[in-house]
């Protein structure tokens, strides 16, 4: 089974997301002992944001690297994505990464009736950090929002959010969140 794991917090070890998409990595080791897995840091690995020239092939070693973000999401059987939220979305890293892999005849086609995803029969984990409290379906969220839609746009519908909320708003809110996350994580 093949895992694609992702991170992108630009906080490194102080970083609540990393900490929950790795306890994720380690539930689902102990589930699974086939797993293979491809571990992508999008603070450490730079992913140029799309360009026209991109965009249009124009850039042959860009295109190697977009064709080589797509073939390890659609090789996925699992993809983990550690998210925190950066100002009510998500990273500039992640959203290079979704713009990388957000290509038509790839991940997703037009049909008369609407588009479809092409990357889906997989599951999805997203380990989602937010400084303050928003809830789900908050209209300030343009994070776990953004990230559920592009999932489910490429045909990936089996998706958990394991949420910590409120890590920047005292240390003892902080350490109920990651535990409430963690107890989470221990039920996948």
């Amino acid at each position: 089974m093949k895992v694609l794991h992702i991170d992108s917090s630009i906080l490194a070890d102080a970083s609540v997301s990393r900490q929950l998409s790795q306890a994720i990595m380690t539930q689902l080791q102990q589930k699974h002992a086939d797993l293979d897995i491809e571990y992508l840091d999008l603070a450490t690995q730079h992913i140029p944001h799309l360009t026209g020239e991109i965009l249009m092939g124009q850039n042959a070693q860009q295109t190697a690297l977009s064709e080589k973000l797509i073939q390890q999401y659609l090789d996925a059987d699992i993809v983990v994505i550690g998210a925190a939220m950066y100002n009510f979305g998500l990273s500039s890293a992640l959203k290079a990464w979704i713009d990388r892999i957000s290509v038509a005849g790839k991940t997703f086609k037009y049909t008369e009736t609407g588009p479809v995803g092409l990357a889906g029969d997989k599951k999805a984990y997203i380990a989602s950090s937010r400084g303050g409290v928003y809830g789900e379906n908050s209209p300030a969220d343009f994070q776990e929002g953004l990230l559920t839609t592009v999932l489910n746009f490429t045909g990936v519908t089996d998706i958990q959010v394991i949420r910590a909320e409120g890590v920047n708003m005292g240390a003892e809110l902080k350490e109920k969140a990651i535990a409430d996350a963690l107890n989470t994580v221990k039920a996948i």
